[in-house]
Parts: C-alpha cells; structure tokens; sequence
C-alpha cells in the first residue's frame, strides 16, 4: 500500500484542482492520498467525490500557519472537524492576513520597480505562491523558488509578514477538534534550531501525534534522527510529497510515502481524539 499524506490543490497553493489531484495520485499508483491544503476544508467535498470514483482511499486534512518563537511551524491536521468555533475561527483569521498580505507584497515590488497588479494573480485568496507564480509569468524570475529566494522570503524586499497561529494553540485546538496533529517538515528550511527534541517533547505533551520525517526538504542524516525521536517520543512517523503539482519541483506524487503500520498508528489516534472531543469529525473515504 503507498501512502502520501501531505498534499495541496488549487484550493490553495497547488496547481491541481481537488479532482485532478486526486485522479494523478491514482495514476501515479498511490492507494491513499491526504488533501492538505493551507488553512482551509474547501477542497474536501470535491476530493471526496473524486476518491469515490476512482477507489483511492483519501484522508481529509489541512496544513495550518503557525508561528513558534518567532518562526513559521506548519502543522499537519488531519480528520479534524473544520466546524469547531475555536479553530475555524483561526482559520478565518489567517485566510484574511492572507488576503490583505497580496496587495502589500504587490506595493512593495512596485517599490523596486517590479510591475505587477492583483489582476496577475491568479488565486481567490493570493498567498506568497500564487505571487511568485505570477512573477514566473511575468518572466522576472524562472521559478517560484527563485522568487521566493529573490523577493518574497523574509529579509528580502517584498517579504510581507501575516498571522499565524502559535503552535501551541494550533496543536491544542487540532485535538479539541477531534483531530490529529503532526508538524510538517520539522527540520526542514533552516527550523532544526527551533525544533530540537526536547521541544518536540514538550509539544508531545500538548497533544502533538506525530512528525513528518521522510519529505523532500530532510537529508539522510534529518530522516535518521527524527526517525529515532518519533520512536523514543511514541510519535507517528509520517512521510509524503507535499506535492503542488507544477508549483513545486522535486516534490512529485509519492515521492516519499508513509509506511502502512504508521498510517495505521495515525488512523488509532484520530479515532481516539474524535472520541474524546464528542465532534462528530470526517472519516476515510474508501
């Protein structure tokens, strides 16, 4: 069984719709798929439907901005009840820092003599991707990592910074939710430093399920020892592509997948929070 736990649409900074993400990890042989799109449950109904159709068994998730000693943390969700006030209601707060954020990393390239206008922008709610996308089109730079690299990371000219919910809360609130929290790529873009084992032990006693250990952004060392933190902590170890279609190189469908026994270990976790919260939270389709 392949499994890939981390993956994102059009619905947010992806470049496939839910349907078309879900019918391309079929083709690409996988048996379950995670949509974890940022802040948001919009792409569920329409992946649901497309899982149905196509026999993929497909986990609703979303991958949550989070700020942790001045840091940005993103923290996998899964199967939580996106109704739940005290977490839509940081949700709906970090979609609209997000909304207001678009046009501020728009005057701030006018600044350095980039033109570029909301109209250039192809997203409903424009996030620092979807800029760097329209960059690309606009043939400033070659690829979103360059953007990212050039313009729009922090310390560089059209960064712009946005709410972000503190860890702790988000992990707290995943769980009031009936759901299971894992923090995305811990180690990955420089965070060793800010998540360091005994910080991940401490966020254990918050709630925290599990780590993601097998991604792109961890070399072989990475993977070997968060592997053996998941271990010592009893954490899930997950792994997966994070894919976003075109908008992300390297990070093809099933490029890292979770073995089925931690799938399976995430899965008793998410039954027992669900159980614990009394929300009635998502199931697995299929």
């Amino acid at each position: 069984m392949r499994i890939d736990l981390h993956t994102h649409s059009v619905v947010s900074d992806g470049t496939q719709t839910p349907t078309e993400l879900v019918h391309a990890a079929r083709e690409a042989g996988l048996d379950v798929l995670a949509l974890t799109d940022h802040d948001t449950a919009s792409g569920w109904d329409e992946a649901v439907t497309a899982a149905r159709e196509t026999g993929l068994q497909l986990v609703r998730g979303m991958e949550i901005s989070t700020n942790h000693q001045g840091r940005a943390v993103h923290l996998l969700a899964y199967l939580p009840d996106p109704t739940h006030p005290g977490l839509a209601a940081e949700l709906a707060r970090i979609v609209e820092g997000r909304g207001s954020r678009a046009p501020a990393m728009i005057a701030a390239l006018h600044r350095i003599g980039i033109e570029l206008t909301l109209e250039d922008i192809a997203a409903e709610v424009p996030g620092r991707p979807h800029v760097a996308d329209a960059l690309v089109r606009k043939g400033i730079v070659a690829s979103r990592d360059e953007a990212f690299a050039d313009y729009l990371n922090p310390g560089r000219p059209a960064y712009v910074d946005r709410y972000a919910v503190p860890l702790d809360t988000a992990i707290r609130l995943v769980g009031a939710a009936g759901g299971v929290a894992v923090v995305a790529h811990p180690w990955g873009r420089g965070r060793r430093g800010s998540l360091p084992a005994a910080e991940i032990e401490r966020l254990t006693r918050l709630g925290l399920a599990g780590i993601e250990v097998d991604h792109q952004d961890h070399d072989a060392d990475a993977r070997e020892e968060l592997r053996a933190i998941a271990r010592d902590l009893d954490l899930v170890a997950t792994g997966s592509s994070d894919h976003h279609g075109l908008g992300k190189v390297d990070h093809g469908l099933g490029v890292n997948t979770t073995p089925v026994e931690q799938y399976e270990r995430l899965l008793d976790r998410a039954a027992a929070a669900a159980r614990a919260s009394g929300r009635v939270t998502p199931q697995v389709v299929g």
